[in-house]
């Protein structure tokens, strides 16, 4: 006979499982996006902006500046998670939620910012080398077959580029959730997260190529379609996050 069990049950420990999802599930995600931003329009506004400003005063410093951003950019997407999930469980968020992965998780969540700067660095040293090869090529034959060697460089490196950028991508997308809110190991949860967009392949160039096109936009006005596009997109990510894993 078994053992009777102890109450409180515990509930089944998270595993990073997903599910796939159709296609239009991304307008589902951005218009729970558009609503979370609609409920706190003040609190996402203070934290996009604090946020931006802190990225930037960051990234003034030459090389290093660059790295700490890459690094810090899993603990304050955490941190706009948490406003998200406040704000979907009927909660009052604060914009003092943006800082909540420097509280909980921060070793393994600068782990998930460690292995994405190494990819993203990995990937644009690839680039330099393969433009740097063009172009000498170019110097070498002459100026006009070295005009073609150094334009096939530039292509050669911008679709490389793109194709390496996107395991990177898939890997780091659900990355900072999974650390955060289930307390996943850095290296565990990034796993999850590639097989989770593997999994949704088509709904996540969707919703990655709406991404592009309204970052474009936002930058327009001097940038100032950030304030608008950050709340709407973490919110969105974490509706994604919300559907595709099981349990979550």
């Amino acid at each position: 006979m078994s053992e009777s069990p102890q109450f409180p049950i515990p509930p089944a420990p998270f595993k990073g499982d997903s599910r796939e999802v159709d296609a239009g599930a991304c307008f589902d995600w951005l218009a729970q996006g558009w609503a979370m931003f609609l409920a706190h329009p003040g609190i996402w506004l203070g934290a996009s902006i604090l946020l931006l400003v802190i990225l930037m005063a960051i990234s003034i410093v030459p090389l290093f500046g660059q790295i700490a951003a890459h690094l810090l950019v899993p603990l304050f997407g955490a941190g706009m998670l948490q406003i998200s999930r406040a704000i979907a469980d009927g909660g009052e968020p604060q914009i003092g939620d943006l800082f909540a992965g420097f509280r909980s998780q921060a070793g393994q969540l600068v782990m998930v910012g460690v292995f994405f700067a190494i990819g993203v660095f990995g990937i644009a040293l690839i680039a330099f080398l393969l433009i740097s090869g063009g172009l000498l090529g170019g110097a070498i034959s002459g100026r006009i077959g070295g005009f073609g060697i150094a334009f096939g460089g530039f292509m050669l490196a911008g679709l490389l580029v793109m194709l390496l950028s996107v395991p990177v991508i898939m890997a780091t997308w659900f990355a900072p959730a999974l650390v955060y809110f289930h307390d996943m190991p850095a290296l565990a949860a990034m796993k999850a997260s590639f097989a989770a967009g593997a999994k949704n392949w088509l709904v996540m160039v969707i919703f990655g190529t709406f991404l592009v096109v309204a970052a474009f936009f936002a930058m327009l006005p001097i940038g100032l379609g950030l304030l608008l596009l950050l709340p709407i997109f973490s919110a969105a990510v974490y509706a994604s996050y919300r559907d595709i894993f099981v349990g979550a």
